[in-house]
């Protein structure tokens, strides 16, 4: 349930119509504030406002605003000199236009308010314009007038309830000029494929998850020293070595991605790879390589010398068959005789 303090009670100008309305913020901060300390005892550290003609401390109702001009004179504002600037905006958020929500750049975008309805009376029309915005589809780009300047604002619904954006003038926001690389770069669609495949990886999270661990492990210390504990202590990070291939950073970020889903990351596939020009040209219709050649006429030559040694050793074997024929022969003939 929000409080039901606001911070600017006024109307919403809806053309003839008039919606009573208060403000209340709609975001709070959950960071820790610090005080400033004497570090060598503890003591507060405060802020005194001085007068510089008088040099004494004087109270906040002694203190108003002022415009110091190029020359350095100071121009005294009273609250009656800016209640008196003609703005329709002082107490009115006006209605301007309504446009498609995609047509706010998200650089404008501000603080953010919940807008309550004013009482009864504000109930019929409050509900009108929730339902028209909800029936259109689109946001109501309003101006308004909130600590001490007019503001440019967009209404949207947010559940059953209105909500106001501020919204900074277009002449506020810069432009982002001289801040993309000048260096010309090409990205292959291989590099691409692995950039999807990581975002497809990480999809999409439920942002109620999310939370500032920051803050939680900063409280750890607090109530630690409070206690009179050691403060718990950092867990070590794992060194990242520097990556200079982008393909292998990509791949690794996938796997990474799917390993912290409890996916099994398995290898990355990667795209076919262009064939190189020095890649060895491919064998057709039955012709030999030069390599294949010099094998086939070295196992020819190797064939030839084993039949020639084969001759060698036949002819050698039938020379020696018949010498030993012919000892024969004339032995017998001596025993004969």
């Amino acid at each position: 349930m929000l409080p039901v303090r606001s911070i600017w009670n006024g109307a919403i100008s809806f053309g003839l119509v008039s919606i009573p309305i208060k403000l209340v913020n709609a975001t709070e901060s959950h960071s820790i504030s610090f005080r400033q300390i004497h570090t060598e005892d503890g003591g507060r550290v405060r802020y005194r406002k001085v007068c510089e003609l008088e040099d004494r401390e004087i109270s906040q109702a002694e203190i108003g605003k002022g415009y110091e001009d190029a020359d350095g004179t100071i121009i005294p504002i009273t609250d009656e000199d800016l209640a008196q600037l003609p703005l329709p905006t002082t107490k009115t958020i006006e209605i301007v236009a309504f446009v498609p929500g995609d047509r706010i750049d998200p650089l404008q975008m501000d603080a953010a308010y919940y807008l309550q309805a004013g009482g009864a009376p504000a109930a019929k029309p409050y509900t009108l314009l929730r339902e028209a915005l909800k029936r259109s589809n689109k946001v109501a780009i309003a101006k308004f007038a909130l600590r001490g300047r007019e503001r440019l604002g967009m209404l949207r619904v947010v559940e059953d309830a209105i909500a106001l954006h501020g919204l900074l003038w277009p002449d506020e926001v810069r432009a982002p000029e001289g801040l993309a690389p000048d260096t010309k770069v090409t990205v292959s669609d291989k590099e691409l494929d692995l950039a999807d495949a990581l975002m497809d990886t990480l999809g999409e999270i439920d942002l109620d998850e999310l939370h500032d661990e920051y803050r939680e492990a900063l409280e750890e210390v607090v109530a630690a020293k409070a206690a009179g504990e050691a403060p718990p202590e950092a867990p070590e990070r794992a060194e990242s070595g520097k990556v200079l291939d982008l393909m292998a950073a990509l791949e690794k970020s996938v796997r990474d991605a799917k390993e912290s889903r409890g996916e099994e990351s398995g290898e990355v596939t990667r795209l076919p790879q262009r064939k190189s020009a020095r890649a060895a040209p491919k064998q057709t219709g039955g012709k030999k390589s030069t390599s294949a050649t010099k094998k086939t006429a070295a196992a020819k030559k190797t064939t030839a010398k084993s039949s020639q040694g084969t001759k060698k050793t036949a002819s050698a074997k039938k020379a020696t068959g018949a010498k030993k024929t012919a000892a024969k022969k004339t032995t017998a003939r001596k025993r004969t005789a």
